[in-house]
C-alpha cells in the first residue's frame, strides 16, 4: 500500500460522515497527480451513488481537488459558461488501496465564474454538529479552513488559480484518448 494512487489510476472516492456512515461514491475518477500531500482527479459523466442507494450522472467534466493536510476539497466543474468550483469542507483525505476517503462535514461553498461565492448549508452543519457531537476542536478546524479557503479563493490560489483547471483538464483528455 502506497500513500497515493498512480497517475492514470481510476480510482473511486468514497465520503463518509462524521459517524462513519458512507455518504456518497463517485464510481470512476482517473489520477492526473498522485502524491502525499494531494491527489488530482478528474471524471466525467461518472455514476454517482448516495447513502439511500439512489444514483445519478455527472454532468460535466469535473477536475477534483484532494489535500492530505487541508480540511477541505475543491472541484471545479468544467461548463459552456465558465468554470464553477464546489467546495466541501472536510477531513483531509486518506487513501487505502480501496478508495479515496474523506468526511464530509455538510458546510460548502460554491464559487462562480467571476469568483464570487457563497456559504452553504450552515444550517445542516449546525444540526449535524449535534446530532453526530462533532468536538469543539473539530468545529474550530473548521471555521478556520473556511476563512483558509475563502482567503484562496481571493488570491485565486491552487485550484482557484486563472490555468489550473484548464491545464489539468488538458491532462485528462489525454488520458481518454
Amino acid at each position: 500500500m502506497t500513500g497515493y494512487p498512480a497517475e492514470g489510476e481510476i480510482i473511486q472516492i468514497h465520503s463518509y460522515k462524521h459517524n462513519g456512515m458512507i455518504h456518497r461514491v463517485w464510481e470512476e475518477s482517473i489520477v492526473l497527480k498522485g502524491a502525499s500531500a494531494y491527489i488530482i482527479g478528474a471524471n466525467d459523466k461518472t455514476m454517482v451513488t448516495e447513502a439511500d442507494g439512489r444514483t445519478w450522472i455527472t454532468r460535466e467534466p469535473a477536475i477534483c481537488f484532494f489535500h492530505a493536510k487541508h480540511w477541505f476539497n475543491i472541484i471545479g466543474m468544467i461548463r459552456e459558461d465558465g468554470i464553477y468550483y464546489y467546495c466541501n469542507l472536510s477531513s483531509p483525505f486518506v487513501w487505502d488501496d480501496e478508495a479515496l476517503k474523506y468526511i464530509d462535514y455538510d458546510l460548502d461553498v460554491k464559487v462562480f465564474p467571476d469568483m464570487t461565492y457563497v456559504l452553504l448549508d450552515e444550517d445542516e452543519y449546525e444540526r449535524h454538529r449535534k446530532e453526530m457531537n462533532y468536538p469543539d476542536v473539530i468545529d474550530r478546524i473548521l471555521k478556520n479552513n473556511v476563512k483558509k479557503l475563502l482567503s484562496w479563493i481571493h488570491e485565486r490560489k491552487g485550484p482557484f488559480a486563472p490555468d489550473f483547471v484548464d491545464t489539468w483538464y488538458e491532462k485528462f483528455l489525454s488520458f481518454r484518448k
